[in-house]
């Protein structure tokens, strides 16, 4: 974000407020349907620096990963899939933002099951509240998808009829609620 654009989102360290924040996605499942999940445990930072150019880092704990059925959780975290325990985490380290029409793109490297890609969020600045009482909050919403192969998940179950149990895309989709720090 340029600082013309978001002067009301200052300089200093806003943190992601996991409490009025998510992390989802959703993949197509046999062919027809889609998925969705939510990963319940994340954190992360925007950091504006004085000429109003900011930088984001995150972190989710993939074990937390929760679509509903604990069956498909536990083949989720499993190694097929983002093998826990050996990637705990899947981390968001930002390169750049560039303003897209009244949006912008969020350029970054995004890390999963031990694999380092560079991905483009599509991002929308809702702006900044006062807070109800604990400072300032700005909202963002954004999204990306990404191939899972890329990322070594290539977990392959082809249907007899064409197709996979498991889409190889999958949409990301985050709601941030940041809070000003002190």
């Amino acid at each position: 974000m340029t600082a013309a654009v978001a002067a009301d989102l200052t300089a200093g360290t806003w943190a992601i407020d996991p409490v009025h924040s998510s992390i989802g996605f959703s993949v197509r499942h046999l062919v027809v349907s889609k998925v969705r999940g939510t990963f319940g445990n994340f954190s992360g930072a925007i950091t504006v620096a004085e000429d109003g150019t900011p930088s984001v880092t995150a972190e989710i704990a993939v074990d937390s990963v929760n679509t509903g059925n604990e069956q498909r959780d536990a083949h989720l975290k499993a190694a097929d899939f983002f093998d826990v325990e050996n990637h705990p985490t899947a981390t968001f380290v930002s390169t750049g933002v560039r303003q897209d029409g009244s949006d912008y793109v969020l350029d970054g490297d995004f890390t999963l099951k031990g694999v380092t890609k560079p991905i483009q969020l599509k991002l929308e600045y809702n702006g900044v509240n006062p807070g109800m009482g604990h400072g300032q909050v700005a909202g963002f919403e954004a999204s990306v998808v990404i191939n899972r192969k890329d990322f070594g998940i290539d977990i392959d179950m082809p249907l007899e009829t064409g197709g996979a149990v498991v889409g190889d895309k999958i949409t990301i989709t985050l709601e941030i609620e940041a809070l000003k720090q002190a």
